[in-house]
């Protein structure tokens, strides 16, 4: 049996997250994101809405440093209102 590959520490790590389509739904997102990691800047984000407009995806591209900081993001980010999927 393989075992799965192991990420490199530290590398650019991108996060997609989708939630209800909202003013403040990025703007979340992307706080979070830069909670977890200081060199996170707004063009490291972006964002795409569904066809019918109800939901949006923002992707994220951190810094990541170890599992310790991915896990603490995703817990943070199943937080926010309106979420639906972290990927």
């Amino acid at each position: 049996m393989e075992t799965p590959p192991t990420i490199e520490f530290p590398c650019d790590y991108p996060v997609k997250v989708i939630g209800e389509d909202s003013e403040a739904f990025t703007a979340e997102v992307m706080a979070v994101a830069a909670a977890h990691d200081p060199t996170f800047t707004a063009d490291r984000c972006s964002a795409r809405k569904s066809a019918k407009g109800n939901y949006v995806s923002v992707t994220v591209t951190l810094h990541a440093t170890g599992e310790e900081q991915l896990t603490a993001l995703f817990q943070d980010l199943k937080q926010i209102s309106g979420i639906r999927m972290v990927l």
